[in-house]
């Protein structure tokens, strides 16, 4: 018989699942399987029951108590990543604990259910030392699991030893931890476990990179892009890429144009969506996947409001009285991925009722909102903004959103669709809002007319929101303050706040993102200044004296509010 291992070092290398013949007692338990399985029934099916978080610490504290040992708050536990990474993961998921600590010769684990002694024996053999154990709540303990770098782990295995094998997956296929670990391809472990992670870590695209040598995986979490796992051999690139061809329904054997193509899959009971672009470099074929979680953003839309983008007080009275106006123009601009159409929709969903009417053209339609009749375009059949805006009109509508105005007949349409009495919604791009007067001056649309239909013009951007669960008081150098154009005597007092970085937010210490704004409201002597053609300065000068906040100086204030850090407000605004 073998010898156990005599550390923890040893862990990762030594153990590996055990076959019914080697032991009965190390094997995946039957009852395990199918409580799993009952689990993930339900999950599908979409009727996994509540949890009551209050009433399962209340019974893991009394147990606590009953078998005198200490209760721990997984809720707010801190990892120790190196410890994390030398336990296999399907070890501490099959015996539901995470480890807090190694000591001289024990180990400390926080486990859901102490009580089961032969259990906790096998435990003690296969990490070859004595446990301390304490008790922590079961679903505390299953979310810190999903959460953990060693669910990150799945995606390190499983780029060891590719062997290829694609596979022709079912419409309905669903993954979960469960499913990546059992699965015998590493190839398709691989694929499953990134697209697993990226729901898990809320990215919004996966970035598949070819290099010379190498192979890079990339999220997009919260608008900035971090490396997934290391990288992987250009050997294994090929087979990658024709494993999300084959899930994606596009052709394997073309390798010299860009592809474009979408799957779905289902993951804890409900459908997401994913948009995959391929597209040829010198390397080698790289390739984009947009994660679409519609329905978790649909139950977020259904309350979306202007109170949860983070737009400031006075701009946001001001917005609600120019979107609660019988008719005129609504303009929001920004550069891709600064939140405009997500800006739209709190605007649709805030004047929605049963007794307007309400139609949208969007490039895609990539959420839907209740109540709102909504047109994608599709320009290889025809169907542009333009000529979907004409239809439109005849549908007898009473509030009109245009996804973006692109070129000179939308932008002639939108503006007369305003003065005609309906309420249009639109986006363009632009750096700032007085930046969009140009812009339109240059599709030569009538400056009279689009002074009289515009209400206001919002610009935006995003900035990435501290983590709250590490959110701590920050020292900020005095090189970091004049680079922000802040003069470090009048601000070295100021309190300014990082995040430490933790499991909430992958070590990154940002989680989320919010809006910062600057809005143009169309007053009387703002017009008058426009149709004079008045220089850019001036009409800021004129808007600064009736209370516009700039976009920087909205940015500074998040920060002040101990929001976001002075880094971040300086990649996304300009220094005045």
């Amino acid at each position: 018989m073998e010898p156990y291992p005599t550390s923890t070092d040893d862990i990762s290398d030594s153990y590996e699942s055990p076959s019914a013949a080697q032991s009965g007692v190390l094997t995946r338990s039957e009852d395990l399987d199918r409580a799993v399985q009952a689990v993930e029934a339900e999950s599908a099916e979409g009727d996994l029951p509540e949890i009551d978080h209050e009433a399962e610490e209340r019974d893991a504290r009394a147990l606590a108590v009953r078998y005198d040992l200490e209760y721990v708050d997984v809720w707010d536990f801190r990892i120790q990543s190196d410890l994390f990474r030398r336990i296999p993961f399907d070890l501490m998921l099959r015996y539901r604990f995470v480890p807090e600590s190694q000591d001289a010769g024990r180990m400390v684990v926080v486990m859901a259910d102490p009580t089961d002694v032969r259990r906790l024996d096998e435990l003690e053999m296969l990490l070859a030392q004595p446990l301390e154990v304490k008790v922590g709540a079961p679903s505390a303990i299953d979310d810190l699991l999903e959460k953990s770098e060693s669910a990150q782990r799945v995606l390190d295995e499983a780029t060891e030893e590719f062997r290829i094998q694609l596979v022709q997956e079912d419409s309905d296929e669903e993954i979960s931890l469960g499913t990546i670990t059992s699965d015998q391809s590493p190839i398709i472990k691989l694929v499953d476990s990134t697209l697993f992670n990226a729901i898990e870590r809320r990215a919004s695209d996966i970035h598949i990179e070819t290099g010379n040598t190498e192979v890079l995986i990339k999220y997009r979490i919260d608008g900035a892009l971090y490396q997934a796992m290391d990288a992987i051999d250009k050997k294994h690139h090929q087979t990658i890429i024709s494993r999300i061809k084959v899930m994606s329904e596009l052709d394997i054997s073309e390798k010299r144009v860009p592809q474009d193509g979408r799957f779905k899959l289902r993951l804890k009971g409900r459908t997401i969506d994913f948009r995959v672009s391929v597209l040829p470099t010198t390397h080698g074929e790289d390739c984009v996947i947009r994660v679409l979680d519609k329905e978790s953003m649909n139950k977020e839309f259904k309350n979306l409001s202007l109170e949860v983008l983070g737009i400031d007080e006075e701009s946001k009275r001001k917005l609600r009285k120019s979107i609660r106006e019988p008719y005129g123009m609504v303009l929001v601009t920004g550069p891709t991925g600064s939140g405009k159409t997500t800006t739209l929709y709190a605007c649709l969903n805030e004047i929605n009722s049963d007794e307007d009417k309400i139609i949208t053209i969007e490039d895609p339609v990539e959420y839907q909102l209740k109540g709102v009749t909504q047109i994608p375009v599709n320009e290889k059949k025809g169907l542009t903004f333009a000529r979907g805006l004409r239809s439109v009109l005849r549908h007898d509508p009473d509030k009109i959103m245009v996804g973006e105005i692109r070129d000179e007949e939308t932008a002639q349409i939108a503006i007369q669709s305003a003065l005609t009495g309906h309420l249009v919604f639109t986006t363009v791009h632009a750096n700032n809002v007085v930046d969009v007067l140009g812009r339109f001056l240059n599709m030569k649309v009538d400056l009279y007319n689009f002074v009289s239909a515009l209400n206001c013009i919002l610009a935006q951007r995003l900035v990435r929101k501290i983590c709250s669960h590490c959110k701590q008081r920050d020292q900020v150098s005095r090189e970091l303050l004049e680079e922000s154009g802040l003069d470090p005597d009048l601000y070295e007092d100021t309190p300014f706040y990082a995040g430490g970085g933790c499991i909430e937010c992958n070590g990154t210490g940002y989680h989320g993102r919010e809006a910062v704004t600057e809005l143009l409201h169309l007053s009387d002597p703002i017009r008058e200044l426009i149709l004079s053609k008045r220089p850019a300065a001036e009409i800021r000068r004129a808007a600064k004296e009736e209370g516009m906040t700039f976009l920087r100086e909205s940015a500074l204030e998040k920060v002040f509010q101990g929001t976001t850090t002075l880094r971040e407000i300086n990649k996304v605004t300009f220094v005045d």
